[in-house]
This record gives C-alpha cells, structure tokens and sequence, in this order.
C-alpha cells in the first residue's frame, strides 16, 4: 500500500470538512441579509406610520385650534 493509498481517507474527511464549512458559511452570510431586509422592512414601515400620524395630527390640530389661518 502506498502513502497516497494511506491518505486517501485523511483527503476525503478533510473535502468534507471544506465542504460544511463552506456551505455553512454561505447560509450564514445569507442570514445576515435577511436579517437586514427584515430590520430595514420594519423601519419603513414604522417610519411611515409615524409620518401618516403626524399629517393627521396636524390637520385636526389646525381644524381645531382657533388662530392662524391661510389668509391670502
């Protein structure tokens, strides 16, 4: 038996071991992304009811409060 014929089975872990490693990598990363997909979704969201709250806020606010009115 030869010293290749020996290591053969060393080689094959060590592929496989590459391989996970890899592919855990790349699901890694690809979680990431999703994480920041879903973090910036829920800011925008937010953001936008925020700003929808503040317009109706302000426009009952102006129909209420007695004073400045558009006076051209």
């Amino acid at each position: 038996m030869s010293i290749c014929q020996k290591m053969s089975p060393m080689f094959n872990s060590l592929k496989t071991l590459l391989r996970w490693s890899l592919c855990a990598g790349v699901a890694w990363s690809l979680q990431a992304c999703a994480v920041i997909a879903v973090a910036d979704a829920a800011v925008t969201v937010v953001a936008t009811g925020v700003k929808i709250t503040a317009k109706g806020v302000g426009a009952v606010a102006g129909a209420l409060l007695p004073g400045k009115a558009d006076e051209k």
